[in-house]
Protein backbone atom coordinates (compact mmCIF):
# COMPACT_ATOMS: atom_id res chain seq x y z
CA UNK A 1 0.00 0.00 0.00
CA UNK A 2 2.96 2.31 0.63
CA UNK A 3 3.81 2.10 -3.09
CA UNK A 4 0.33 3.24 -4.03
CA UNK A 5 0.53 6.15 -1.60
CA UNK A 6 3.89 7.29 -3.03
CA UNK A 7 2.60 7.06 -6.61
CA UNK A 8 -0.55 9.02 -5.67
CA UNK A 9 1.55 11.77 -4.09
CA UNK A 10 3.91 11.93 -7.10
CA UNK A 11 1.02 12.11 -9.61
CA UNK A 12 -1.16 14.43 -7.51
CA UNK A 13 -3.78 11.67 -7.70
CA UNK A 14 -6.60 10.56 -5.45
CA UNK A 15 -5.86 7.40 -3.47
CA UNK A 16 -9.06 5.33 -3.68
CA UNK A 17 -9.90 2.16 -1.77
CA UNK A 18 -12.60 -0.05 -3.29
CA UNK A 19 -14.70 -2.84 -1.83
CA UNK A 20 -18.11 -4.49 -2.21
CA UNK A 21 -20.80 -5.45 0.29
CA UNK A 22 -24.17 -7.16 0.18
CA UNK A 23 -27.32 -7.11 2.30
CA UNK A 24 -30.36 -9.36 2.38
CA UNK A 25 -33.83 -9.06 3.89
CA UNK A 26 -32.67 -10.99 6.93
CA UNK A 27 -32.00 -8.32 9.59
CA UNK A 28 -28.66 -8.20 11.37
CA UNK A 29 -28.77 -8.68 15.14
CA UNK A 30 -27.59 -5.93 17.43
CA UNK A 31 -28.00 -4.82 21.02
CA UNK A 32 -30.84 -2.49 21.80
CA UNK A 33 -32.61 -0.86 24.75
CA UNK A 34 -35.68 -2.35 26.40
CA UNK A 35 -37.34 -2.25 29.83
CA UNK A 36 -35.74 -4.72 32.25
CA UNK A 37 -37.26 -8.16 31.87
CA UNK A 38 -38.83 -7.44 28.45
CA UNK A 39 -36.70 -8.86 25.67
CA UNK A 40 -37.27 -6.87 22.48
CA UNK A 41 -38.58 -8.92 19.57
CA UNK A 42 -38.26 -7.94 15.93
CA UNK A 43 -40.68 -9.96 13.80
CA UNK A 44 -39.84 -10.78 10.22
CA UNK A 45 -41.99 -12.72 7.79
CA UNK A 46 -39.21 -14.59 6.04
CA UNK A 47 -41.10 -14.07 2.77
CA UNK A 48 -39.54 -12.62 -0.33
CA UNK A 49 -36.08 -12.85 -1.65
CA UNK A 50 -33.44 -10.69 -3.13
CA UNK A 51 -30.43 -8.80 -2.01
CA UNK A 52 -28.64 -5.54 -2.64
CA UNK A 53 -25.01 -5.31 -3.71
CA UNK A 54 -23.01 -2.15 -3.12
CA UNK A 55 -19.63 -1.26 -4.60
CA UNK A 56 -17.94 1.72 -3.04
CA UNK A 57 -14.80 3.83 -3.15
CA UNK A 58 -13.28 5.80 -0.30
CA UNK A 59 -11.26 8.60 -1.92
CA UNK A 60 -8.37 10.24 -0.08
CA UNK A 61 -6.15 13.17 -1.10
CA UNK A 62 -4.21 15.50 1.20
CA UNK A 63 -5.65 19.00 1.12
CA UNK A 64 -9.10 17.79 0.03
CA UNK A 65 -12.18 16.49 1.79
CA UNK A 66 -12.39 12.68 1.81
CA UNK A 67 -15.14 11.27 -0.38
CA UNK A 68 -17.39 8.22 -0.47
CA UNK A 69 -18.62 7.22 -3.93
CA UNK A 70 -20.82 4.17 -4.40
CA UNK A 71 -23.17 2.33 -6.74
CA UNK A 72 -25.94 -0.09 -5.78
CA UNK A 73 -27.56 -3.02 -7.58
CA UNK A 74 -30.82 -4.68 -6.57
CA UNK A 75 -31.16 -8.42 -7.18
CA UNK A 76 -34.75 -9.61 -7.06
CA UNK A 77 -33.92 -13.27 -7.72
CA UNK A 78 -35.19 -13.28 -11.30
CA UNK A 79 -33.83 -15.71 -13.83
CA UNK A 80 -30.86 -14.38 -15.79
CA UNK A 81 -30.39 -11.38 -13.51
CA UNK A 82 -26.74 -10.65 -12.61
CA UNK A 83 -25.97 -11.57 -9.01
CA UNK A 84 -23.16 -9.12 -8.46
CA UNK A 85 -20.99 -6.42 -9.93
CA UNK A 86 -19.25 -7.41 -13.16
CA UNK A 87 -16.14 -5.90 -14.69
CA UNK A 88 -18.08 -3.33 -16.73
CA UNK A 89 -19.98 -2.25 -13.59
CA UNK A 90 -16.67 -1.67 -11.76
CA UNK A 91 -15.36 0.27 -14.77
CA UNK A 92 -18.50 2.47 -14.78
CA UNK A 93 -17.97 3.18 -11.06
CA UNK A 94 -14.34 4.13 -11.71
CA UNK A 95 -15.34 6.40 -14.61
CA UNK A 96 -17.92 8.14 -12.39
CA UNK A 97 -15.31 8.57 -9.63
CA UNK A 98 -12.79 10.01 -12.11
CA UNK A 99 -15.39 12.52 -13.29
CA UNK A 100 -16.44 13.50 -9.75
CA UNK A 101 -12.89 13.76 -8.37
CA UNK A 102 -11.52 15.56 -11.41
CA UNK A 103 -8.09 13.96 -11.41
CA UNK A 104 -6.06 10.77 -11.75
CA UNK A 105 -6.82 7.83 -9.46
CA UNK A 106 -4.57 5.32 -7.73
CA UNK A 107 -6.88 2.43 -6.90
CA UNK A 108 -6.23 -0.06 -4.11
CA UNK A 109 -8.51 -3.09 -3.90
CA UNK A 110 -8.59 -6.75 -2.90
CA UNK A 111 -7.91 -9.89 -4.93
CA UNK A 112 -11.50 -10.60 -5.96
CA UNK A 113 -11.59 -12.60 -9.21
CA UNK A 114 -13.47 -9.79 -11.01
CA UNK A 115 -10.65 -7.38 -10.08
CA UNK A 116 -7.94 -9.61 -11.61
CA UNK A 117 -9.74 -10.97 -14.68
CA UNK A 118 -8.54 -10.48 -18.25
CA UNK A 119 -11.58 -8.31 -19.00
CA UNK A 120 -10.86 -6.04 -16.02
CA UNK A 121 -7.17 -5.73 -16.94
CA UNK A 122 -8.20 -4.73 -20.48
CA UNK A 123 -10.64 -2.12 -19.14
CA UNK A 124 -7.97 -0.71 -16.81
CA UNK A 125 -5.45 -0.50 -19.68
CA UNK A 126 -7.81 1.84 -21.61
CA UNK A 127 -7.83 4.36 -18.74
CA UNK A 128 -4.49 6.24 -18.63
CA UNK A 129 -5.58 8.18 -15.52
CA UNK A 130 -5.86 4.95 -13.47
CA UNK A 131 -3.17 2.98 -11.60
CA UNK A 132 -4.16 -0.17 -9.70
CA UNK A 133 -2.58 -1.88 -6.68
CA UNK A 134 -3.73 -5.07 -4.95
CA UNK A 135 -4.14 -5.42 -1.20
CA UNK A 136 -2.62 -8.49 0.45
CA UNK A 137 -4.76 -11.64 0.34
CA UNK A 138 -6.76 -10.95 3.50
CA UNK A 139 -6.25 -7.48 4.93
CA UNK A 140 -9.60 -5.82 5.76
CA UNK A 141 -7.85 -3.66 8.37
CA UNK A 142 -6.02 -1.86 5.53
CA UNK A 143 -9.19 -0.91 3.63
CA UNK A 144 -11.28 2.01 4.98
CA UNK A 145 -14.25 0.76 2.92
CA UNK A 146 -14.60 -2.09 5.43
CA UNK A 147 -15.37 0.52 8.10
CA UNK A 148 -18.09 1.98 5.87
CA UNK A 149 -19.75 -1.43 5.47
CA UNK A 150 -19.53 -2.19 9.20
CA UNK A 151 -21.10 1.19 10.01
CA UNK A 152 -23.86 0.60 7.45
CA UNK A 153 -24.57 -2.88 8.84
CA UNK A 154 -24.87 -1.52 12.40
CA UNK A 155 -27.23 1.23 11.24
CA UNK A 156 -29.51 -1.36 9.56
CA UNK A 157 -29.48 -3.76 12.52
CA UNK A 158 -32.81 -4.68 14.15
CA UNK A 159 -34.80 -3.19 11.26
CA UNK A 160 -37.46 -5.41 9.75
CA UNK A 161 -37.97 -4.38 6.14
CA UNK A 162 -40.83 -5.69 4.01
CA UNK A 163 -39.19 -5.88 0.60
CA UNK A 164 -35.89 -5.42 -1.18
CA UNK A 165 -36.85 -1.98 -2.52
CA UNK A 166 -37.39 -0.76 1.05
CA UNK A 167 -33.99 -2.16 2.09
CA UNK A 168 -32.29 -0.42 -0.85
CA UNK A 169 -33.96 2.88 0.09
CA UNK A 170 -32.79 2.59 3.71
CA UNK A 171 -29.23 1.68 2.67
CA UNK A 172 -29.05 4.64 0.24
CA UNK A 173 -30.33 6.94 2.97
CA UNK A 174 -27.63 5.75 5.42
CA UNK A 175 -24.86 6.00 2.81
CA UNK A 176 -25.98 9.51 1.82
CA UNK A 177 -25.76 10.55 5.48
CA UNK A 178 -22.23 9.13 5.68
CA UNK A 179 -21.22 11.12 2.59
CA UNK A 180 -22.17 14.39 4.25
CA UNK A 181 -21.10 13.68 7.84
CA UNK A 182 -17.81 15.55 8.18
CA UNK A 183 -15.03 13.54 9.74
CA UNK A 184 -16.73 10.14 9.49
CA UNK A 185 -14.90 8.96 6.36
CA UNK A 186 -11.69 10.50 7.75
CA UNK A 187 -12.13 8.32 10.85
CA UNK A 188 -12.31 5.16 8.73
CA UNK A 189 -9.17 6.28 6.86
CA UNK A 190 -7.32 7.00 10.13
CA UNK A 191 -8.24 3.50 11.42
CA UNK A 192 -6.10 1.99 8.62
CA UNK A 193 -3.01 3.93 9.76
CA UNK A 194 -3.19 6.61 7.05
CA UNK A 195 -3.29 10.17 8.31
CA UNK A 196 -6.59 11.79 7.27
CA UNK A 197 -6.41 14.67 4.78
CA UNK A 198 -6.07 18.19 6.14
Amino acid sequence: MAGGKRVARRLGAWLCFADEAGHTLRPAKARTWAPRGHTPVVKVTGKGSGRISIAGLVAYKPGHRSRLIYRMMIHRGRKGEPKGFRERDFAALLDAAHQQLGGPIVLVWDNLHGHRSTTMRALIATRPWLRVYQLPSYAPELNPSEGIWAHLKRSLANLAVHNITNLAHLAKNRLKRMQYKLGLVDGFIAATGLSPPR
